[in-house]
């Protein structure tokens, strides 16, 4: 027999937006909150959420507005010590060591976007998955794109996101200056069609840095799994009786 648990995932949960997170809990439905700043995750957890999924900027999500670059070690530090609700750690995950990290700190759990567009069963062209893969890819090929629009995301750096920034930096900017390159459609087609890297916006973590194959989804759990046992365990040891 299997127990089901139905989620509600947001990222504007609070009242100021008009969102009542206790309405879902009528249904039996658990709530949880995206937040990219401990401001929003105290918010939305007075709104009344289920669980808070902390975003460190080196997620895709990117901090949102200028004055929010704080990574997740910071972040998940201070929500799994200030929250009452669950937190599960987000930015840039993608291997055991991580889940080990976020475990100790007090998290539930990870979650994973960029690293589950490399495996086996993601629906977009391999030429991208290969691209991800390749050596020379690291965390250092992303960049930050819309920060002057108050959406900060981190995306794959090529010309496209270069122009979106240039395009920024003469200040005083809207979408519509910037839409033709940053739209969905554009986006859609290389996921889809082209798997042209090299012609779109996309959205992706610093993850690249620890990205290396292309395994099934079950593959890849196994081994995060088994590499966060074996790292528990190690800390684990080093835990010994003080003399003194």
């Amino acid at each position: 027999m299997h127990t089901y648990v139905m989620f509600f995932k947001d990222n504007l949960c609070t009242k100021d937006h008009g969102v009542d997170a206790t309405k879902p809990a009528k249904a039996g439905v658990k709530v949880l909150h995206k937040s990219a700043t401990m401001r929003h995750a105290l918010k939305a957890q007075e709104a009344g959420v289920d669980i808070i999924e902390i975003v460190g900027y080196e997620g895709s999500i990117a901090g949102g507005q200028p004055g929010d670059e704080v990574g997740a070690w910071v972040l998940l530090a201070k929500a799994t010590s200030t929250l009452r609700v669950p937190v599960v750690a987000a930015g840039a995950s993608g291997t055991g060591r991580q889940l080990a990290a976020a475990l100790a700190m007090g998290a539930q759990g990870v979650t994973m976007a960029t690293r589950f567009l490399c495996t086996v069963e993601a629906p977009i062209d391999m030429k991208i998955k290969e691209c991800m893969a390749r050596p020379e890819v690291d965390e250092r090929q992303t960049t930050i794109v819309l920060g002057t629009l108050s959406n900060a995301t981190r995306v794959f750096k090529n010309g496209v996101a270069e122009e979106i920034r240039r395009i920024e930096r003469q200040g005083d900017v809207d979408f519509s200056q910037v839409m033709p390159l940053a739209s969905g459609g554009r986006t859609k087609k290389m996921w889809q069609e082209t798997g042209d890297t090299q012609d779109a916006m996309w959205s992706c973590s610093q993850s690249l840095g620890v990205i290396s194959d292309i395994p099934t989804c079950k593959e890849l759990l196994r081994r995060m799994v088994a590499e966060a046992e074996e790292r528990l365990n190690h800390g684990a040891k080093c835990i010994i009786n003080s003399k003194l």
